[in-house]
Order: C-alpha cells, then structure tokens, then sequence
C-alpha cells in the first residue's frame, strides 16, 4: 500500500502488510509477557507478584462492577483485549505504526466483540426470546433493531480506528510543519525543532489517547454483552 495507510513488507518473498507483522511483535511481547512473569508465582506475592496480581484484580474488579458478578467470567476476554489494544495503541511510542491505525484491525475488534455479544444473549435468554427481541416493541421495528445491531461492529471498530489514525495524522502534519521550519531557518540537518516540540503532543496521542482509547473499547464491550444478557 501506498501513501499514508500500512506499508507492504516482503519477507521470504511474501508481502505482508505492516500491520500484520506489528501485530505479530506485540502478540509475542504480550506472551513473553505472561510466561516470564507468571512462572515463579508464590503464595506469599511479592516484587513483580504484587503488580501482576493488582493489575488481575483490577480488570476482574471492573469487570464485575461494570456487568455484575454473574458475569465475571468474562474479565480474561476484557484483560486480553484491553491489553492488545493499550499495547497497538502504545507500538507508536516505539517508532513502530500501530495496528489499530488499520481500519482492518480495529473492524475485526468490534466483529469479535459482536460474536461474543450475541453468543451471550442467546446463551442467556435462548433461541425464541433471542429473535423475539428484534421484533419489539412491534414487529414493524425488526429493520431498525436489526440495523442497530449490525452497526455496533462497525462503531466500535470506526470509533477506535478514527481516533488512532486522526492521532498519526496530525503528527505527521507536525513533523512535516517542523521540517519546513527547519529549512526556512537553514537547519535541514539539525531537526531542532523535530526533537523537542513533538514531545507533548506524542505524549498525548500516543499515551493518553491511546490508553484511554483502550479503556473505552473494554467498557464498552463490557456494557454491550451485559445489555445482551438482560
């Protein structure tokens, strides 16, 4: 791919998109991860331990306060997403482009998120009650109710992706805007201004935006599946 979007990458003669083999470098951070800090747990938690257990904790605290105690056993599912996509989101910090920045990734997301949505609804209220749903509260409804539920995928996947992608953009635009300064001034080979001012803004479109981004895409994933379920 050409221009802004994610770049082709040929390895052993295969082109593989950007996003792809990001996404492949934080799947293995994430599972180096686990093994290298879980593998020596002991009953009495200490050092790494305390972190790991505080942070365990706090999705499955979340979780329940968010969707209730009967639906706990969904924390693993919103820990592991939550973390994928802090991760993808934090990648740039790394000079690395973040896969959430590719509409495929972030779509794929909200397509996962959708499965597990309406899995859990027919599991809960069966098959009949499930259908009846889109029927309510008049059946001439079902077209609107069933746009409805199509669309939640599709917003949760745009909602991630714009944010992300708005972010890369603007930085670009200020690297590009610091750049002609640079030359205006005669300082084409000492980027002054490129080493200091993106500072800020990296650390907002990047950290802050990307964490909370994340944090959005979990607790609406969480509030999705409990509204399912009822």
């Amino acid at each position: 791919m050409e221009g802004f979007g994610p770049r082709l990458i040929n390895i052993a003669g295969l082109q593989i998109s950007e996003t792809v083999v990001v996404t492949w470098i934080i799947m293995a951070v994430l599972i180096i991860l686990a093994i290298v800090t879980t593998r020596n747990f002991e009953k009495i938690p200490k050092g790494v331990q305390n972190a790991i257990e505080a942070i365990v904790d706090a999705i499955n605290n979340l979780t329940i306060s968010t969707m209730g105690e009967k639906n706990k056993a969904f924390a693993p599912y919103i820990g592991t997403i939550f973390m994928f996509i802090l991760f993808a989101n934090l990648i740039g910090l790394v000079g690395l482009r973040p896969p959430t920045a590719d509409l495929n990734t972030t779509l794929a997301l909200g397509i996962m998120t959708f499965i597990i949505i309406h899995f859990s609804s027919i599991k809960s209220k069966g098959i009949k009650a499930y259908i009846k749903g889109y029927f309510e509260p008049f059946f001439l409804l079902f077209p609107m109710n069933l746009l409805g539920e199509l669309a939640t995928p599709i917003s949760l996947g745009f909602r991630l992706f714009g944010n992300l992608v708005g972010g890369l953009i603007i930085m670009s635009l200020l690297y590009a805007a610091l750049a002609g300064l640079s030359g205006m001034i005669g300082l084409n080979t000492i980027p002054i201004f490129q080493a200091g001012i993106p500072v800020v803004f990296h650390l907002y479109f990047d950290l802050f935006s990307g964490a909370l981004q994340s944090f959005i895409f979990a607790m609406l994933t969480m509030v999705f599946i409990a509204m399912a379920k009822e």
